[in-house]
């Protein structure tokens, strides 16, 4: 079994400054982590447009750990300064970055930036395309016309191009990934029972378009681990009652979609991803309640860390 990379988002998001997300990406590093991850979202109170610029900041506090998106909005962006933007972010942070890619799932979103929302995935196709062989050397164009096109400097530093992992929700999205033979990078909110069929359309996908399956099955989970039985109780409670989760299937609850325990369970149900879907990264994202203390939260990260030590 191939040793398991742990990563992780901030656990603080109601402080997304540069000094807090630092600080954060800091005592991951030091805990042993692999990879610190931001989404992207627009518009709402908590909005995250740009996570490069927000990881920027954390290349520079930090040495090792890997610096990855889950979602950067392709549909959004012009491909060739995409590819630009990229290849700088990749070049300062030594070759840190693993880039996860998205379509953007809002329609709201999407007409606002005059997507149009039938179109978010030949778009993304399309955008996609043009970077990576900017990145590869080809001379490119936004209008094929050849006369016009230009070749695009710098390249990344990793060759040819940072991992790119895709995220994906619904069988047409999946498909497209896995017709990239690139990873699929899956909602934390949706259960070991409806991944493991994700997966499985994912790679026959992959099959069919005659491209190798990707060796990387990463998987985003929310993760909670205290040695305090009755706190990790509470707080399943919490987000069963809080949490609206629309990707649960009829009969399936709040452990099919958490790890939340004491680390022994911790434990055992990482090896049970592992075993039952492949699982190769496990990205812990921050829980989705109100009213957790920082330093409990923070003791988690810690604590998992220690946990999951040799898997």
């Amino acid at each position: 079994m191939t040793k398991l990379h742990l990563g992780l988002t901030p656990w603080n998001f109601s402080d997304l400054s540069a000094p807090s997300l630092c600080s954060q990406a800091q005592f991951a590093e030091q805990c042993g982590y692999q990879s610190l991850w931001l989404p992207e979202n627009h518009f709402g109170a908590n909005a995250l447009p740009d996570p490069l610029t927000l990881l920027a900041a954390v290349a520079g506090a930090t040495q090792t750990i890997k610096l990855g998106t889950t979602s950067y909005l392709l549909t959004l962006r012009n491909p060739l300064q995409a590819a630009e933007q990229v290849a700088v972010f990749d070049q300062m942070c030594g070759g840190r970055l693993i880039l996860g890619v998205g379509r953007g799932y809002a329609p709201e979103m999407l007409r606002a930036f005059h997507v149009p929302v039938a179109e978010k995935r030949k778009i993304f196709a399309w955008t996609l395309g043009i970077m990576r062989r900017a990145w590869a050397g080809e001379p490119v164009t936004l209008d094929d016309d050849p006369e016009h096109a230009i070749e695009v400097y710098p390249r990344p530093l990793q060759q040819p191009h940072p991992p790119i992992w895709v995220a994906a929700f619904g069988p047409k999205a999946l498909a497209q990934a896995g017709g990239f033979g690139l990873p699929y990078l899956s909602s934390p909110m949706e259960s070991m029972a409806t991944l493991g069929h994700n997966y499985a359309q994912h790679q026959a996908a992959a099959e069919a378009a005659g491209v190798t399956p990707p060796t990387e099955l990463p998987l985003m989970r929310t993760v909670f681990v205290s040695r305090d039985a009755q706190q990790c109780k509470k707080l399943k409670a919490m987000l069963s009652a809080e949490t609206d989760n629309a990707r649960l299937q009829e009969g399936e609850t709040v452990d099919d979609w958490t790890i939340i325990g004491e680390p022994e369970f911790v434990r055992e149900r990482v090896r049970m991803y592992q075993e039952n879907l492949g699982m190769t990264h496990m990205i812990a994202t921050r829980i989705r309640v109100s009213g957790l203390a920082e330093p409990l939260l923070r003791d988690s990260v810690a604590l998992l860390a220690e946990t999951l030590d040799g898997l």
